[in-house]
């Protein structure tokens, strides 16, 4: 008598399933050491030196990997203040559609968050001095699409990091 054997229903991939141990070491090391070796890269993940760069540039072509950049320490360069700024909105339909494009252009804002609940954006500035914040906090105040703002100086940095954990 045979048994019959069921097939598994492949389902459309998660696209974070889709990433083999290979690619997550990749990324993992490049998100620590953007300019390490090919060769180096390949010791890490067991492969040949050609099939890491094959790797690195499908998850270029798939956006998973933005960019390098270096990571400059602000306070390096006179940034010593960072702040965040918590914005609700006026209602208005179009508030959103202004604030999205105007944040992100005020000199000093190095981040922009919409969010869901009593506060509708997270603002981080980066500022040289008491009057640079000042000035970064006047223009969002003066803004006719802010109700309110409430921004907080940051005394400490815990811990900053961008990375994405990949394991």
């Amino acid at each position: 008598m045979a048994v019959a054997t069921r097939r598994r229903r492949r389902i459309a991939p998660d696209l974070a399933e889709e990433f083999e141990r290979p690619d997550r070491t990749i990324l993992q090391n490049l998100q620590k050491d953007a300019k390490i070796g090919l060769s180096d890269l390949a010791k890490a993940t067991g492969l040949a030196s050609s099939s890491v760069h094959y790797r690195i540039k499908r998850l270029e072509a798939k956006q998973v990997i933005k960019g390098y950049m270096a990571v400059v320490d602000p306070s390096k360069l006179g940034y010593d203040i960072l702040a965040v700024s918590f914005i609700r909105s006026k209602y208005d339909p179009k508030s959103y559609e202004r604030l999205s494009q105007a944040l992100p252009r005020i000199p000093g804002v190095w981040a922009v968050y919409f969010l869901m609940g009593d506060t509708d954006y997270v603002v981080l500035i980066r500022a040289k001095n008491r009057a640079d914040l000042n000035r970064i906090v006047y223009k969002l105040i003066s803004m006719r699409d802010i109700e309110r703002s409430d921004t907080r100086v940051v005394i400490e940095r815990l811990k900053e990091d961008i990375s994405v954990v990949t394991t």
